[in-house]
């Protein structure tokens, strides 16, 4: 696989196993690639975190995967600490953030007494805090109610940063100018979103049909 990837926006589409999450994984230096190379701004991306910390940020499917304090003003707060900001002042920020957001009551709110939505929501807002130049969105909008889908939506269309989305939910990405779909860690298709959605979408119904035949 060789792909650059300039565009602000980005969707990743393709089935469950198809090579999304890994290539982010690869994107943010979690995984190391076997052969080959992958770089963001001009550095591996391995050595990102170390050089350029805060460059890139990473919401994961499974929150409970990316939260690490009990509350949410420190998990917040967290998101800070790249910068240097000393802990007490970055939950101060963090509490300050929230309220901009009309957040203010989950500040003290333990993260085991948020739903699945809401923890996926907090882990949104962690990076929208810490505000990397490069965030990589593992099915955002997957455990989210349909107002939480629209605010999530809207979060995106008006971010500065460069986003990539992996979703199933193709109505979220439609809209962009550039969709990949991967399949079996391959590129399938790489263009406008309206296109590569639609040509996923036929795929996905010619293989049902032909299923249901069998099944016949």
């Amino acid at each position: 696989m060789t792909l650059d990837l300039p565009e602000s926006r980005i969707g990743l589409i393709g089935d469950n196993g198809a090579g999304k999450s890994s290539l982010f994984r690869l994107l943010c230096g979690l995984d190391v690639p076997q052969s080959g190379s992958v770089l963001v701004r001009g550095l591996e991306a391995r050595t990102v975190s170390s050089k350029r910390p805060g460059l890139v940020g990473m919401m994961f499917q499974n929150p409970d995967e990316q939260i690490i304090f009990p509350t949410v003003a420190e998990e917040l707060a967290l998101g800070l600490s790249p910068s240097g900001m000393p802990r007490r002042e970055a939950i101060a920020q963090a509490r300050v953030f929230l309220e901009s957001r009309g957040l203010a009551h989950w500040s003290e709110r333990a993260i085991g007494s948020l739903s699945q939505g809401q923890r996926q929501h907090v882990c949104w807002l962690a990076l929208m805090i810490a505000s990397p130049e490069l965030l990589l969105l593992d099915e955002p909008f997957a455990s989210l109610d349909q107002p939480g889908q629209a605010l999530l939506a809207m979060d995106i269309a008006k971010a500065s940063q460069q986003v990539i989305v992996s979703t199933h939910l193709l109505e979220h990405v439609r809209e962009f100018k550039r969709v990949i779909w991967l399949e079996c860690g391959r590129v399938r298709a790489d263009g406008p979103g309206q296109q590569v959605c639609a040509e996923y979408q036929a795929d996905v119904a010619a293989r049902i049909a032909a299923q249901a035949l069998i099944y016949q």
